[in-house]
């Protein structure tokens, strides 16, 4: 059995947009939103890959890009290798507007595959 701590795990990539300032807890809010609709949409599929990404212990990285143009050209590349992707959009209600994007969901997938997008990222 792969576990987390192996190179060869397969992840997903929570991606924070950090031109909005968000602060940490609201950032880890919209991170979990993210994993969260990566998961079901993955189970509602009935993904293969999201049952080994689950059986694997579920490795998640938060990463940061700037702006709004990074996080959509990631989605771009992501979606070109065929890897799933989700963006949260903020209900509106505390330190963004109705509607912003705030997070960018990638995978589960490869490490490979995910390192091909992100793999140039800062760490949340």
């Amino acid at each position: 059995m792969v576990s987390v701590s192996d190179p060869t795990a397969l992840k997903m990539v929570l991606v924070v947009r950090g031109e909005l300032g968000l602060s940490p807890g609201k950032a880890a809010v919209q991170v979990a939103h993210a994993a969260v609709m990566l998961a079901l949409e993955g189970r509602s599929r009935k993904d293969k890959m999201l049952e080994q990404w689950l059986e694997q212990g579920q490795k998640k990285v938060a990463l940061r890009v700037q702006t709004l143009t990074e996080m959509e050209d990631l989605q771009h590349k992501a979606r070109r290798l065929g890897l799933r992707t989700v963006f949260v959009q903020d209900a509106g209600l505390t330190e963004v507007p109705a509607g912003t994007k705030t997070v960018l969901g990638i995978g589960p997938g490869s490490p490979s595959d995910i390192d091909r997008v992100t793999g140039s990222l800062p760490l949340l």
